[in-house]
């Protein structure tokens, strides 16, 4: 398949929409109604013995009848009102961060109190950086926008779009929740975050966390989902609220990012919708640095738009002119697979 039919939406991401119709035939049966006649007489005497007793008798060793219920793979999403969909309020500015250079001796704790930040923003802030392994010398970007006391130069802060919420209760009573970013401008954004919030019937916090992206760059005029995941006990009737944190402006000419492409691309959506198997290669233009790291993520979303999955594929070693293959499966929580959005994201 001619890749130049999947045109890349920004220089370091690429993305592309797979569909896919099912069919289902149905099959009508047949029965014949005649009865011999000679079955007649016995039949009414089974109906007159059966009538003859004003109470049924229940044997004393028959066991109880009770249902249980059936536990499927793909859980149904929460009853809340509206499916769980929830648009956000108007976006806010998100809060402008300035940077700071980790030195010998410094934790991603010790930072936070130091600058008067809760942890998980700092870490959400700063997707790229392991809280247990930073470098001397990295750079932190740090949500805040009071003070600047390093001096240093601060990343231009832009507002996204929340267009929609979705949560979907687990099988062991956690919950996923996607808030589905949307960017409406022509620069691709990087370091984006929400805070979800599950709220009570009464409007109370039930619980709340920091949602990311599963790249790192969100291209200009596309849509990823920020995702979070509520262990046990999640309840399945909150009503979820985000609120945007951060994202910055990406440089058109950031050498972080390589011009990454996927070719040959080809999906298969099951025929009952529930998952979607995705497959094809990344590819490296020749005048390209080598990639250490690749990531493809494959986005499913069912008929009305609503995003029921997401699953991200890890690979390295890909060479300037060459290509390596990729294959996952992404599993609907909701209802039936009928689209899928594939990007891919490469780092020399």
């Amino acid at each position: 398949m001619d890749i130049a039919k999947f045109p890349q939406i920004h220089p370091y991401s690429a993305v592309m929409v797979i569909s896919d119709v099912t069919t289902t035939l149905n099959t009508a049966s047949r029965y014949n109604p005649l009865m011999p006649r000679k079955f007649l007489p016995a039949l009414a005497a089974l109906f007159l013995l059966l009538t003859s007793s004003c109470s049924p008798v229940t044997p004393a060793s028959q066991p109880s009848a009770a249902l249980t219920p059936y536990l499927t793979l793909t859980p149904s999403p929460t009853t809340a009102p509206g499916m769980g969909i929830f648009l956000a309020e108007t976006p806010l500015p998100s809060p402008t961060p300035f940077t700071y250079i980790i030195q010998s001796g410094d934790t991603m704790g010790a930072l936070a109190q130091k600058f008067g930040v809760p942890l998980d923003a700092l870490i959400a802030a700063n997707p790229n950086v392991s809280p247990n392994a930073m470098s001397v010398g990295q750079t932190l970007f740090i949500p805040a926008d009071e003070n600047n006391p390093t001096g240093e130069a601060t990343p231009t802060a832009v507002p996204f779009a929340i267009v929609q919420i979705q949560c979907y209760p687990t099988l062991d009573n956690g919950m996923w929740c996607f808030a589905l970013a949307r960017n409406d401008s022509s620069d691709a954004l990087e370091n984006l975050s929400a805070r979800l919030s599950l709220l009570s019937a009464d409007g109370g916090l039930v619980a709340a966390q920091d949602a990311l992206l599963p790249l790192n760059v969100l291209p200009p005029h596309t849509s990823l989902p920020l995702t979070v995941f509520f262990p046990s006990p999640a309840p399945v009737d909150a009503t979820p609220r985000a609120q945007i944190l951060s994202a910055t402006i990406l440089s058109p000419n950031d050498a972080r990012y390589l011009n990454a492409s996927i070719a040959n691309p080809l999906t298969e959506i099951a025929s009952d919708g529930r998952t979607a198997r995705v497959s094809g290669q990344v590819s490296l233009p020749a005048e390209s640095l080598p990639a250490q790291a690749v990531w493809v993520v494959a986005v499913a979303y069912d008929a009305a738009g609503r995003v029921v999955g997401f699953r991200r594929w890890e690979g390295s070693g890909l060479q300037p002119g060459g290509s390596i293959p990729f294959q996952l499966t992404v599993a609907s929580l909701g209802s039936r697979v009928t689209r899928v959005e594939v990007f891919v994201e490469a780092r020399p």
